[in-house]
């Protein structure tokens, strides 16, 4: 390219690519054909003239958050970096609670109903809040241990509702009862009647994910040994609130959930927007089994756990993008 050549071109390229202006618009001003225009644009992308630089904070992994998506389905996923000095058995890094937080800033619109599950990673995410539009915020769950309701869940759901000047219906109540009668006598108590209530009203969901393994799951934890070992019998994989799946989304163990105190699975499945935090290696699987469940529509993780679902070859997950659009599109 000559001298006048290289002038034009960095010309059209800055009116393109700084200015925003259309390529008919260039043609116009220039005097010259749209195709002209394209050629010119091209051969300052060939020549190095434009260089295009796609920069994400280091923290993000945009490729294997593409890949993700698109491989499950997902509306949206985030994949963060795991800590340098994780261990293969880390699960869920507390960074994840941080970006979550901010993906819920930016799905979360004014008059939402925003429904939180108890999960450690949930919690996690609580805390980093630092923006919410105004919302109402509901507890999904009750707690893993009522005693220590104030640093769990139903902090969790205060925290929200304090960012985003919100109402807060929390749950005051274990997640798991010692029969379906005393469930269903605790569901019919005012306040967590009214929580109930407000279930069929959530617009965005946050939830968390277990596998089937002590420390790595709510509900194994909660279980006698017994309990544990038939609902292993079962294929049990995965567990989401207090939801067990097996390894290809399919749920088992529905008489457990009648002695629980949560969202149904098929009011879940109804919300438009259900966003699971979970992650580490040690995770990967049960993440992969309830992400073909069909019940998340997005995702955060980090890359340990990332690479495990990226590579897995099993059944595709069930089309969970076929609810309405919260954006209507």
């Amino acid at each position: 390219m000559g001298p006048a050549e290289l002038v034009q071109a960095a010309a059209m390229a800055r009116r393109f690519y700084l200015e925003g202006k259309s390529k008919i618009q260039i043609a116009e001003e220039f005097g010259v054909s749209r195709f002209k225009v394209a050629r010119v644009l091209e051969t300052a992308l060939e020549r190095d003239l434009v260089r295009i630089e796609i920069r994400v904070p280091s923290e993000l992994d945009a490729e294997r958050s593409d890949a993700l998506r698109a491989r499950y389905g997902l509306r949206h996923a985030v994949v963060v970096e795991s800590p340098a000095d994780a261990s293969e058995d880390a699960a869920d890094p507390e960074n994840l609670g941080e970006v979550a937080a901010d993906l819920l800033g930016e799905l979360v619109a004014e008059g939402d109903v925003l429904g939180l599950a108890w999960g450690r990673s949930t919690i996690h995410m609580a805390a980093a809040l630092h923006r919410l539009p105004p919302c109402t915020v509901v507890q999904l769950t009750g707690v893993y241990d009522a005693g220590t309701a104030d640093r769990g869940s139903v902090e969790a759901v205060r925290r929200a509702a304090d960012v985003s000047g919100g109402e807060a219906h929390p749950i005051y109540a274990p997640m798991l009862l010692p029969d379906s009668a005393t469930a269903a006598a605790l569901r019919g108590q005012t306040g967590i009647a009214r929580a109930f209530d407000y279930f069929d009203k959530v617009t965005v969901a946050c939830v968390s994910i277990g596998s089937w393994e002590p420390g790595v799951s709510t509900v194994y934890d909660m279980l006698s040994e017994q309990e544990r070992e038939h609902y292993a019998s079962l294929g049990a994989a995965a567990e989401m609130s207090a939801h067990l799946f097996d390894a290809e989304g399919r749920r088992i163990g529905r008489d457990l959930g009648e002695r629980c105190i949560t969202v149904e699975a098929d009011r879940l499945r109804r919300i438009p927007e259900v966003v699971a935090i979970a992650g580490g290696r040690r995770k990967a699987a049960a993440i992969g089994a309830v992400l073909r469940s069909g019940l998340v529509t997005s995702l955060v993780t980090d890359t340990a756990a990332a690479d495990h679902l990226l590579l897995e070859t099993g059944p595709g997950p069930r089309p969970a993008l076929d609810r309405a659009d919260p954006d209507g599109a």
